[in-house]
């Protein structure tokens, strides 16, 4: 059953609406009633007088108990109403009862205001609140301003909190009980008020700040006792208010603790007099700090500095100050000790001085003889320098000239090592071709090492694939691996490092020189480990070993480390020399770390790198073709050397190509027209007569060409400004003396690119 609106009134004014219609609705019945009545006797006059008073009574009879049957059906629907009205008095009655009961099971206080905001029922929670603080409840009628008015004039309320992101209004009444009141409208606009106890949440929430207080005035405590210092808190009743166990060990007389003490109390009196005046000023609102000479309870003498912080609250009120003191006795003492010492000292510095002026002159004069044999010195130093870089630049200069004859013999030797000779010859031609390597070997070391230390060599820097570089060097060397009876076992890699493509080749020819030579037997191994943003190339081998003592030896000049029993070399102990001054300019750390016995093994870390679209170029990374031979290949060769040129002639004649040879370009166009004779490919010397230079001759050839011929530019120059210069003009380099394997692929890769030969 829903439970009625309190504001539409009590079900007996809806019985007595219904009795007042029905009793006009009677009175209308009656005053019809006598109408009739009265027409009907008017009307008998004009007829017979017992006829119309028979008719007259008929027709009266007839009203009547039409009449009367209408009284009787509304009597009937009286009594139906009235039995209506009475069950609805008693559903409005349980109804009232049960709201009243729902209202009083209600824990909180419960208030209900009209459209008018007066009061019309409220429980005994809410009437308990007054009736607790000795007050009579707010009667039915009174408005809510009036009821806040009285609560907060009569004392009822003692505290009232309010916060904009809270539900409602808490109060703090006089029983000591903590109540929020939230309001709640009606649809007719009324207003319904709640007040719940909410002590409980408010003593637990008050028990966690205290014990929140308590565990930071602990953890303050265990800090400030920890601390080499007195520290204090003054309030501005002159009561030490907080004091760390330092403060209450130096202030604490006969055992008591100084807090809770005023400091009249605390301190002796003539100290607190002298302190009283900076008190003062602290509680006037002054930060100051000063040293004061102090005696303890035992008679000790300490010197003490005090800093005085006063404390302000949220008005700018001081409400004390907080109170430092340090120990400075020791270093009062110091001090002392040091103006006592100082003063000593300045007597001595004194007494000294007088016998330093008799040397001085001494002293000066053997300074002006040391500065004269240092000048000597230095330009003993500086000659010797000149002398140094001179050898270096003239052995790096000269390296031309000494690798031209080299070359031509190195041609001419694999020349012959293709012709078909005897057994006797060819094994003498076999023996020169090994003494002309050696001699290669050992020049060409020569000539690094010289053209490093005079800054020749300038690192190219570049992003490059690590797969050709590692399987041209793994095919050049594995032929000189099974000619000594050794297995080189390698592992190709993709990689894109950033570096010096031929100095890195450089180093590990070196490292796998090295294994080739001191290996007796076994196998080597060359491969890569990434790291990383870096990639460790190494050369594994099973040689004997090398003592720890002596690993960084072997990176030194002229230093060779030979097992016990092993042949000797015919190395000049440069190898390893020349990697580490490459790394150095490369910035590549080589490692190395070995066993005795059972082999070594030889790192550079090399940074890796973002692969960039780049020109072809003649270096290592060269990608190597099959050779599929250079059948009918129309060559020129140009070269201020008749010793080469003829080397370089017998050497392409036998790989069938036809070879014109000249020393310059008048020469060559001597013998036939540069604009328009057929060639598949020009080999041009880069130093010629007459400081002419390849470069100039091949783009005069080139020029006058409608289609330029490849070319392939040798040189004994490493320097780094020429191979970028090559590289510019989209000719391949290759460096002197020239290796006929490396030539022949290189010759391949080129004629068939150029879908010739």
């Amino acid at each position: 059953m829903p439970i009625p609106d309190p504001a539409e009134g009590p079900p007996e004014a809806l019985k007595d609406d219904r009795i007042a219609a029905l009793e006009a609705e009677n009175e209308r019945l009656r005053k019809i009633r006598d109408a009739l009545i009265e027409r009907v006797e008017s009307g008998s006059a004009h007829k017979p007088e017992p006829y119309a008073a028979f008719e007259h009574s008929v027709v009266l009879a007839e009203q009547v108990r039409e009449r009367t049957d209408a009284l009787n059906q509304a009597m009937e629907e009286l009594k139906g109403s009235n039995k209506a009205l009475s069950r609805a008095r008693e559903e409005a009655e349980t109804t009232r009862q049960r709201l009243s009961d729902a209202i009083e099971s209600i824990a909180d206080g419960f208030v209900l205001f009209d459209h008018q905001h007066r009061l019309i029922q409220s429980n005994s929670r809410f009437r308990s609140y007054w009736r607790h603080a000795g007050l009579e409840p707010p009667v039915a009628g009174t408005s809510i301003v009036e009821v806040k008015a009285q609560a907060l004039s009569s004392g009822l309320i003692q505290e009232e909190h309010s916060h904009p992101d809270s539900e409602g209004v808490v109060f703090l009444l006089a029983n000591d009980r903590w109540v929020q009141m939230t309001e709640r409208p009606t649809r007719e606009g009324g207003l319904v008020v709640l007040y719940s106890d909410i002590t409980d949440v408010k003593n637990s929430e008050m028990a966690r700040r205290i014990k929140a207080l308590e565990e930071s005035e602990r953890w303050i405590r265990v800090v400030t006792d920890h601390v080499p210092a007195l520290i204090a808190y003054v309030g501005a009743d002159m009561t030490v208010q907080f004091c760390n166990k330092v403060y209450e060990s130096w202030y604490g007389r006969n055992g008591e603790s100084p807090l809770g003490k005023r400091l009249d109390e605390v301190h002796a009196p003539d100290l607190y007099r002298r302190l009283l005046p900076q008190v003062y000023q602290a509680l006037d609102g002054q930060s100051i700090t000063f040293e004061f000479e102090e005696t303890g309870e035992q008679g000790e003498v300490r010197y003490m500095l005090r800093s005085y912080v006063p404390n302000h609250d949220a008005d700018n009120v001081i409400t004390g100050f907080f109170v430092l003191i340090r120990d400075i006795t020791d270093r009062r003492k110091t001090a002392l000790a040091l103006e006592q010492a100082y003063d000593h000292l300045e007597r001595r510095v004194k007494e000294r001085t007088a016998a330093l002026t008799g040397l001085n002159n001494q002293l000066r004069q053997e300074i002006g003889e040391r500065a004269a044999v240092e000048a000597r010195l230095r330009d003993a130093k500086l000659e010797a320098e000149r002398a140094n870089l001179s050898k270096t630049k003239f052995l790096a200069a000269v390296s031309h000239d000494l690798l031209q004859p080299l070359n031509a013999a190195r041609l001419f030797t694999s020349a012959l090592l293709e012709q078909s000779f005897g057994p006797k010859a060819e094994s003498l031609v076999r023996s020169v071709s090994t003494s002309l390597d050696d001699v290669e070997n050992l020049l060409g070391t020569l000539v690094d090492i010289s053209k490093l230390d005079a800054g020749v060599i300038k690192p190219d820097v570049t992003a490059f694939d690590l797969r050709d570089l590692l399987n041209n060097i793994a095919r050049e060397f594995r032929q000189m691996a099974v000619a000594e009876g050794l297995k080189l076992d390698f592992v190709p890699s993709s990689a894109v490092v950033e570096s010096d493509s031929q100095l890195l080749a450089r180093i590990l020819r070196n490292f796998l020189t090295n294994a080739i030579r001191y290996t007796g037997s076994g196998r080597i191994l060359l491969g890569c480990r990434r790291r990383g943003d870096h990639v460790l190339l190494q050369v594994w081998d099973t040689g004997p070993g090398i003592p720890e003592d002596k690993l960084t030896e072997i990176f030194q000049e002229f230093k060779r480390i030979r097992p016990s029993g092993s042949q000797a070399d015919k190395g000049l102990g440069l190898g390893l020399a020349i990697v580490d001054k490459i790394s150095r300019m490369l910035g590549h750390e080589v490692r190395v770390s070995s066993v005795e016995g059972r082999g070594s093994v030889f790192s550079v870390r090399v940074p890796l790198g973002r692969l960039l679209p780049r020109r072809p170029s003649g270096d290592d990374s060269l990608i190597a073709v099959p050779d599929t031979g250079l059948g009918g290949a129309r060559i020129w060769v140009i070269d201020n050397d008749h010793a080469i040129c003829e080397g370089m002639q017998t050497l392409l004649e036998n790989w069938d190509c036809q070879v014109i040879t000249a020393v310059s370009l008048a020469d060559l166009e001597r013998q036939l027209d540069p604009a328009t004779s057929p060639v598949d490919l020009i080999l041009a010397d880069y130093h010629l007569d007459n400081e002419e230079t390849g470069v100039d001759v091949v783009a005069s050839i080139n020029g006058r060409r409608a289609r330029p011929a490849p070319v392939i530019m040798i040189t004994a120059n490493y320097t780094n400004e020429l191979k970028q210069h090559i590289r510019g003009l989209g000719h391949l380099l290759m460096n002197k003396p020239v290796k006929p394997l490396k030539l022949r692929s290189t010759l391949n890769h080129l004629i068939s690119a150029s879908g010739t030969g």
